[in-house]
């Protein structure tokens, strides 16, 4: 996160001074003219990203008459690399494609249109979108440069199988209520919970429900509230289910995401918390196939029985791809017609049908509805809450992730030592603060 940040802090700087982009004039005619983008690279489908990009190029300039040129990033130091070449060599992209927690690091550097009325017009209109995925495409709705591209609320899978067997006919709303269940579930070499302890990106998603779940927003009119006794609990709840409650695997100590998806598909878990749908193509192939189900996850926080006063019932945090245009551009109308395209239903479909990415688009989003095996991820869509809007949220995240980290070697000790966590909290508040202070 910290080298994308540097990208688009020397993207700033350096754009003031060169006029990056194509080098042809605006305006949705684009006979002859050429359109830049840059997108990440899908390493899991590759071919098909290939001839999605073809497609696209082709359908563009059957519409415009311009030809849309792709390049990719693989890595945040790949994209950097890419970035920097642009920039120096006056022949940015017009168009990124960016992470939605990205956005509000590339917000603040100014170097992307701020989409104006007019300008959601000739994208269709903001209604065109589900609501929900326009929660983070800027600080407030007069205040926009993120496009909703795709989305990704994380929901948790089950075996439905197992919980059938002892009596359960779905995964409770509550995480205390899971938490039993778990219990129940767990003999032998299965187990309750499969979880991603030593994933970079899994933890803190679960600090940040579960406290804003109970009343206790991370951040607050430009404060760290990661002090606060639920955000304790939220860690107590997360590490305890290895330590004290022994519903996860003691290996979980040191699996990734994908190992944790592994575990759920060789049947040796009843729940896998905090997945996507990227988890269907990876499940439908494995022992559990026909067997599992997704669920939203639980929105009762720690110690409670249903949603406190103040708690916001959120199901994931608001994840996907944003489409931004370059400040730069001298091709923001042509650029402004390629977004609409990739964002309009037909366009939406394709790309999920390709690669499986959930759309923004509200009118295919409903059609989605009656596919069984996306219900949770259309119910969770509009239930995902954006992390707070501000350029110091990477570092808070990795603050939230490094209690996790330094509490795991911990763990196998079936304890959650509460001055150690303590100590971590705080040390991450500290953190947190610091940033938010910077970032001002």
């Amino acid at each position: 996160m910290k080298a994308i940040r540097g990208a688009i802090t020397l993207l700033l700087g350096s754009a003031l001074l060169t006029a990056c982009g194509s080098d042809d004039g605006g305006g949705t005619d684009g006979a002859g003219k050429t359109l830049d983008v840059l997108i990440g690279a899908n390493t899991i489908y590759p071919e098909q990203q290939r001839k999605w990009f073809d497609d696209v190029s082709a359908k563009f300039k059957e519409q415009t008459g311009a030809t849309v040129r792709f390049e990719t990033f693989a890595t945040p130091n790949d994209e950097l690399t890419r970035i920097q070449t642009s920039v120096l060599s006056g022949q940015g992209p017009d168009v990124y494609a960016l992470g939605t927690t990205f956005t509000p690091t590339a917000y603040s550097t100014k170097a992307f249109v701020e989409l104006t009325a007019e300008d959601w017009t000739k994208l269709g209109g903001r209604d065109k979108f589900l609501p929900s995925t326009l929660g983070i495409s800027g600080p407030d709705e007069q205040h926009e440069v993120g496009v909703p591209f795709t989305s990704r609320p994380f929901v948790m899978a089950y075996n439905k199988e197992l919980l059938a067997k002892a009596g359960y006919d779905k995964p409770a709303d509550s995480w205390d209520g899971l938490r039993d269940q778990a219990k129940k579930l767990t003999a032998g070499d299965v187990h309750g919970l499969a979880v991603a302890y030593a994933d970079s990106f899994d933890p803190w998603k679960f600090i940040w429900a579960m406290s804003l779940q109970a009343g206790n927003p991370l951040v607050s009119d430009g404060k760290a509230r990661l002090d606060d006794p639920t955000t304790a609990a939220a860690y107590r709840t997360y590490l305890g289910w290895l330590a004290t409650d022994k519903v996860a695997d003691p290996a979980a100590v040191g699996w990734k995401n994908a190992q944790a998806i592994a575990a759920f598909g060789q049947g040796k878990a009843a729940f896998l918390p905090m997945v996507s749908a990227t988890s269907k193509v990876t499940l439908d192939k494995s022992s559990v196939a026909g067997k599992y189900a997704y669920a939203i996850m639980p929105t009762i926080p720690p110690g409670a029985t249903s949603l406190p006063s103040g708690g916001e019932g959120a199901t994931s945090i608001l994840s996907g791809d944003n489409l931004v245009v370059a400040s730069y551009s001298k091709n923001k109308d042509l650029a402004l017609s390629f977004v609409k395209m990739l964002t309009d239903v037909d366009s939406q479909r394709t790309y999920y049908q390709t690669f499986g990415e959930l759309p923004t688009n509200a009118t295919f989003a409903k059609e989605l509805q009656a596919d069984p095996a996306l219900a949770a991820m259309v119910e969770s869509s509009p239930k995902a809450v954006g992390t707070p809007f501000t350029g110091a949220w990477s570092q808070i995240q990795l603050a939230l992730v490094n209690v996790v980290v330094q509490s795991v070697p911990g763990l196998s000790s079936g304890t959650v030592d509460d001055a150690k966590l303590n100590g971590l909290i705080k040390e991450a508040q500290s953190t947190a603060q610091g940033a938010l202070d910077k970032a001002k």
